[in-house]
Formats: structure tokens, sequence, C-alpha cells
């Protein structure tokens, strides 16, 4: 190569800047989107004999905004997920294109872009949260959505277009299992179940948008009961009846002798409190004899005259004598 061909590549260059060199580097591989939850992940394999320190910076555009925007500007990773930047704003509808271009250097390899990707239509749907109450011969069960990256699940696809699939069955009886469809309530009643029995429960989502069903919820199960009981209630009544006995046990072993002693004491009431008190009027009463009684003859005699005339009493008048003799 002669001097002066050497000086305009070294002209051209130093006019163009690095940039000049683009194309030099292999791209990177099989880029693709993914979405699981709602968020927005773009992913690639590195270029083969991928140089040490090799890095990248992928892009995505939709209808609004209609330009590519970066989201991890020199990355060495090999996804970014853009739905976790903090400076970008994106819808959950329409259509995504991404790309991804690697750089070592001044060097930089063409852009690769992804196929597009409908967010709300292809975006995989993890499995809903379950937990089961029982009373009686029934058991509640209720379903939580999963968290989404960008908005909730009502949000996106609307509570009327959202429904789930129930599967239930005796522990131990997968294959007997009875299924569900089309629950709009994201709390259901299942009744008339056998007494004292062990039931498992397992939930997927529908959502129309969405031509996939969520992942299903892991197994989840529950044991019915005999009569209506609050299982709280239960454990403290018991834990106090516990309590008393084993204080009274305590309380019992501990203060044995002075239970024993209050109950059966050995001491005898002293001999002057059972000797009834003598006073000296008490022993003059038991002393003495009766006293004499005097007494004196009394007479009474009529007027005869009057008796004889037959004249009343009143007439005549009373004529007594009192006669007292001396005894």
């Amino acid at each position: 190569m002669s001097a002066g061909v050497r000086v305009l590549i070294l002209t051209l260059s130093t006019l163009h800047g690095p940039a000049a060199v683009s194309g030099a580097l292999s791209g990177p591989t099989n880029v693709r989107w993914t979405s699981y939850n709602m968020n927005l992940v773009l992913r690639w394999d590195p270029p083969a004999g991928a140089a040490s320190g090799l890095v990248y910076t992928p892009q995505y555009k939709s209808r609004f905004p209609s330009d590519f925007r970066a989201g991890c500007t020199n990355t060495s990773q090999l996804q970014c997920d853009f739905s976790s930047q903090p400076n970008l704003s994106m819808s959950v509808y329409g259509k995504f294109r991404g790309r991804v271009r690697a750089l070592l250097g001044a060097e930089s390899s063409d852009w690769v872009q992804s196929e597009e990707i409908f967010l709300e239509r292809d975006t995989i749907i993890g499995p809903p949260n379950v937990s089961l109450t029982s009373t009686e011969d029934s058991i509640d069960v209720i379903i939580t959505d999963p968290k989404f990256a960008l908005s909730t699940l009502k949000d996106v696809y609307g509570s009327a277009t959202v429904n789930y699939n129930l599967s239930y069955w005796k522990e131990g009886h997968e294959k007997e299992a009875r299924s569900l469809s089309d629950i709009q309530q994201s709390r259901y009643v299942l009744d008339k179940l056998e007494l004292w029995t062990s039931y498992c429960v397992q939930v997927q989502i529908n959502a129309k948008m969405n031509p996939n069903p969520s992942e299903p919820s892991r197994p989840v199960c529950e044991r019915t009961t005999s009569t209506k009981q609050v299982p709280w209630v239960a454990a403290v009544v018991t834990f106090l009846a516990i309590a008393v006995v084993t204080a009274a046990v305590v309380v019992a072993v501990v203060y044995r002798q002075r239970i024993s002693n209050l109950l059966c004491p050995k001491d005898t009431l002293p001999q002057r409190f059972k000797e009834a008190p003598k006073s000296s009027m008490y022993m003059a009463m038991q002393d003495s004899h009766p006293p004499e009684e005097h007494y004196d003859p009394v007479s009474i005699i009529a007027d005869v005259s009057a008796v004889e005339e037959r004249r009343p009493l009143q007439e005549t008048g009373t004529s007594c004598s009192l006669i007292v003799g001396e005894s």
C-alpha cells in the first residue's frame, strides 16, 4: 500500500470518527422478545467467537413512541428489561419491535432486529395465589391475581373478560378431579363436601385477549370439619384450661403442708376455754335455797238478811267482812 493511500484512510477515519468502522463486528444472534406478567424483555445470544469486553446496546419502539429508544446502554448482559427502566413510559397495548447491536471499543456491529410482540396477547400470565378456609362441609376458595409489571390483570384485560378455571379433588385422588369453568368471582365456595375429608384445589386464569390460560397455581389442600368452629378460640380455651390445671397442681405440691394444716389443724382448744365461766352471782344462786312464802287466809261472807228478803244486792249493798287469821 502506497503512502498516499494510507494518508487517505487516516484522513477519512479522522473525519467520520469511530462509526466509520461499523459492520466490522458480527452482530448478536437469536434476538427475541419475552414477556412474563406484562414485563417487556429483549434477549439475545452473543455472536460466534465473541471477543472479551463485548457490550451491547438494545433499543425498542412501538406505535407511541414511533422511534427507537434505548433502555440498557452498553450493557454486558444478554437481556434488557425495558419495563423496569425508570426513564421509559410505555403502553401495555400495541406491538413492540426491538433491536440490538454489539460494540467493542470503537467498533460496532449492524443492528439485529427481533420479531414483533403484542404485549397483552403474548405475555405469559403467571399462576394465581390460592388460599382455602373450611367450614363444616364447605371450603372457601380465595383467589389472588398475580402481580403485573405494568398495570394490573383486571385493568389490562377488564374484569368482565377475566374468569377462572377451578379443579378440585380428594387428596390422593387427583385423577378423579372435578372441573369448574368461567368463574367470575375471585372467591368461590365449594359446598356439600364430605365431612372430615381433605380436598385439594388448583386454579388457572383465562383472559379473552390472551389466547393462552395462565400457569396453574400450585395445589392447595384443606380438610373439612364436622361442626362450625373458630380454630383460634378452641386453641385459646385449651391453652387456658391446661394453664389453670398446671398452676393448681404446682400450688398443691409446693404448699401441700400448709394446706393440710389449714384443713386438718393439729392444735386443740385450750382447757380454759373449755370450762364454763362461773361468776359470784352464779355461785350464789347455785348454793341458795328457795325463799319461804307467807300467806293469810281470807273469807268472804254475804249479808244474810238481804238474801232472806230476796232483795238484789245492788239495793242493799254488799257487806263483806275480812277476817284475817294469823298463820
